[in-house]
């Protein structure tokens, strides 16, 4: 039981995961943060050459 209790504290794979996981995850956030504010931006452009056509 011993043995097994110390292979399982040496093991990395799955700290090695979680931190792919996480970078994963920080990566996705980025993106979506980025598209909604370029899609804001984007957006505002529009209505503004909208009403000009409208006046």
């Amino acid at each position: 039981m011993v043995g097994l209790t110390k292979r399982f504290v040496d093991c990395e794979s799955g700290a090695t995961s979680i931190e792919y996981a996480f970078i994963a995850i920080l990566i996705s956030v980025s993106i979506i943060y980025g598209a909604t504010a370029i899609g804001n931006g984007v957006g505002s452009s529009f209505n503004n050459v909208a009403t000009g056509f409208d006046q």
